[in-house]
């Protein structure tokens, strides 16, 4: 099979409507995030339920960061966000904000064309365009899920949780 079948092969699976269902997904978690980083109050940042995890504080950085390695792999433009030296809420939320921009104009700029480019973070993981934007979808739903039990240990409704208005 030369290149070009093979390339053509690929893209044939990830319809447009495969990429639109994945930016769907991100932007959900993206958006429970957020809210999650805004509901927690300023005094609860440095929570650890126990001494030997992250502090909801460092988690969220984690986040940041993450996000910011992953979805500038993704787009080929690496713009960290330096989170994990933070501990102020507002310094962390924009954090927050400013990969979560990132990874929504690396999701925007995916279309059925280019979602199987080859992108890579760094030289730990070398994919392809959607599925680094995946995995960091993946990612981040595993780490709301830890954020959400945070959120409760302090009496806060997490965003998934909370009444619809």
């Amino acid at each position: 099979m030369t290149a070009a079948l093979a390339a053509t092969a690929l893209q044939a699976q990830f319809p447009a409507a495969h990429v639109a269902e994945a930016k769907s997904r991100y932007f959900t978690v993206r958006d429970n995030l957020q809210k999650a980083a805004e509901a927690m109050p300023e005094e609860a940042y440095g929570y650890k339920p126990t001494p030997d995890i992250r502090s909801f504080g460092e988690l969220m950085a984690h986040i940041a960061d993450a996000q910011a390695g992953i979805c500038g792999g993704a787009a080929g433009q690496m713009k960290p966000v330096n989170a994990g030296k933070m501990t102020a809420k507002a310094d962390i939320v924009g954090a927050l904000k400013a990969s979560s921009e990132a990874c929504t104009a690396a999701f925007e700029g995916t279309t059925e064309a280019n979602a199987n480019d080859a992108a890579a973070m760094g030289q730990r993981m070398k994919s392809t365009r959607i599925g680094l934007l995946e995995y960091n979808t993946g990612h981040d739903m595993e780490e709301y899920g830890y954020a959400a039990v945070y959120l409760r240990l302090k009496a806060v409704v997490p965003p998934t949780s909370a009444p619809k208005k």
